[in-house]
């Protein structure tokens, strides 16, 4: 490695390190937010990380773990009358919408061949990519010419119970019969370009970590108007009927994704930059 990358490479690690553990990052001086290129397939496949940690913080140790000391989680949780809140589907929308109020150009959204809402139904090549991603397990990169925007699609896969039950049981269904470990559908990625900076990977992540906090946040308010709502702090519901603060969440968050966020972005810049493509070439599958 030069030592012009090995400065860079130090100057990005600090700057996602502040991110990671404090607050946004500081934006970066332009010769850094240059280069190098970075494919956005790399973009997707960081915050799919990222959102499966989350979704399986949210599914296991909220969900699973609140249901049992006494919590209620339902399709419905923002109606007033209801005491409850998202189930993990209905998280990664909440955390979805928080993505579509911020300037980030990052989108995301759950689709499916069966979704009980017909319009998360994939159509024409998002339906031919994921039935190839269901077949093969391999996330799907690709174009979309009617939108202009580039694509990841990830398995989204039944971990648990409640999400086979719920989806079987549903009045809406279209599909009975979904098993443990099943690709029920894809979490689906969106952005309008081919590579991004280091800034606008280190914006775009910071953006989905926000989205992560406002939907527990949003979760927390509605918590608070429960006529009996548990003990909201440093404890887990897995002690009890508790739920951790805001801060405690993301801090849990943060020291699940740390690690894999941090690697492969020492990767990525460690790595010679690829040269950008011409304009006229057609996008990676």
């Amino acid at each position: 490695m030069t030592e012009k990358r090995f400065v860079l490479l130090v100057l990005v690690l600090i700057c996602l390190g502040i991110y990671l553990f404090v607050s946004a990052p500081p934006p970066l001086q332009d010769e850094q937010a240059e280069g190098p290129a970075i494919p956005v397939e790399q973009l997707f496949a960081v915050v799919e990380a990222e959102n499966d940690a989350v979704r399986a913080l949210w599914t296991r140790d909220i969900v699973g773990s609140g249901t049992k000391a006494g919590l209620k989680f339902d399709e419905h949780w923002r109606d007033a009358d209801l005491e409850a809140g998202p189930l993990p589907a209905l998280f990664l929308r909440e955390t979805a919408r928080s993505l579509e109020r911020n300037p980030v150009r990052l989108s995301l959204f759950l689709g499916s061949e069966f979704p009980i809402n017909d319009a998360n139904r994939f159509e024409g090549l998002q339906l031919d990519r994921f039935r190839i991603l269901r077949q093969t397990g391999e996330a799907q990169f690709f174009f979309m010419p009617d939108t202009g925007l580039h694509v990841g699609m990830f398995s989204d896969v039944a971990i648990a119970e409640p999400c086979v039950t719920c989806h079987n049981q549903h009045e809406q269904t279209p599909k009975t019969d979904w098993r443990l470990n099943d690709v029920m559908g894809a979490t689906t990625w969106l952005y309008p370009a081919e590579r991004v900076s280091l800034e606008e990977f280190l914006v775009a992540v910071t953006a989905l970590h926000q989205a992560f906090e406002d939907a527990y946040r949003d979760y927390i308010r509605k918590v608070g108007t429960f006529a009996e709502p548990p003990v909201i702090g440093e404890r887990w519901p897995a002690e009890g009927f508790y739920l951790p603060t805001p801060e405690v969440f993301m801090a849990e968050v943060r020291r699940r994704t740390a690690p894999a966020t941090l690697s492969a972005l020492s990767l990525m810049v460690s790595k010679p930059p690829v040269e950008a493509r011409e304009s006229g070439d057609a996008p990676r599958p």
